[in-house]
């Protein structure tokens, strides 16, 4: 019997790295999703919207095959923190970071042939940062360059030093695809990732 198709809604190459963990064969397809926060919407609520947004779009191309879709947003004090895009924009985000908390949400989604309806959940998790000066912010952002990352912290890498504590039920769920959750939604959608189908 074939193993069920699945299909990672998304092109970050953090989750495909990610999901590549999991020795399960899968494909790539960029969603066709308007990132753009709603108003007055709540970080969380965007990760969650959009991680749904995506698997749905994804799976509109797939037909029997199971899309995972993801999003993470990050929430300073109720202000949501995006991708910066730009050298400027990271630095300010990192200074606006330093010596405080965030929670940093990671919305997953599944969507297969199996389920009756679309699979989602959010993974919090809670990153204390440094107070460091712009000096060596500026430093990291010259090795790590993160600005395809919320928050512009990349704990996979240097960013690990922006860092004073982070606390979660899931260490993968920060990089961008929170592989505990994950595998049980799998299971749900009848993929079990130790077993032989």
């Amino acid at each position: 019997m074939a193993r069920p198709l699945i299909v990672l809604a998304s092109t970050s190459r953090y989750r495909r790295e990610l999901l590549e963990r999991l020795h399960w064969p899968f494909e790539v397809h960029a969603p066709q999703v308007d990132e753009t926060a709603l108003p007055s919407e709540a970080p969380r609520e965007t990760a969650l919207r959009l991680a749904r947004d995506k698997a749905a779009n994804v799976a509109t191309h797939f037909s029997g095959a199971i899309v995972i879709g993801s999003d993470q947003t990050v929430d300073l004090n109720g202000v949501a923190l995006g991708k910066p895009l730009s050298h400027k924009a990271a630095l300010a985000q990192l200074q606006s970071l330093q010596g405080h908390t965030a929670v940093f949400y990671t919305a997953l989604a599944v969507n297969g042939p199996a389920l009756n309806s679309i699979q989602i959940d959010c993974v919090p998790t809670t990153v204390t940062f440094r107070n460091l000066p712009t000096a060596q912010l500026e430093a990291y952002l010259r090795a790590d360059q993160p600005y395809d990352c919320a928050g512009a912290a990349k704990i996979e890498s240097l960013g690990i030093a922006l860092i004073q504590s982070v606390k979660s039920d899931d260490p993968t769920a920060l990089i961008g695809l929170p592989l505990i959750r994950l595998t049980s939604m799998l299971a749900s959608a009848g993929i079990d990732v130790l077993g032989r189908p």
